[in-house]
């Protein structure tokens, strides 16, 4: 397993938490959990956008072959 897709497991990884955070202090302290509603959304992000160039490095370095 590569470095590229162990970081973009760790993404998923933080958002699922940062979500957990986020249902079990949405009663209590709504600005954390606002904070870590934009974890989650830009964790999501950051694990979609290093898919997205881990399968394009994938296929550039799969057709040079």
């Amino acid at each position: 397993m590569k470095n590229y897709r162990i970081s973009e497991i760790l993404y998923w990884v933080i958002a699922v938490v940062s979500i957990y955070e986020v249902f079990m202090r949405w009663n209590t302290n709504q600005e954390k959990a606002i904070l870590f509603a934009g974890f989650a959304l830009l964790s999501i992000f950051m694990a979609l956008f290093r898919r997205h160039y881990r399968k394009k490095f994938d296929k550039r370095s799969n057709t040079s072959k």
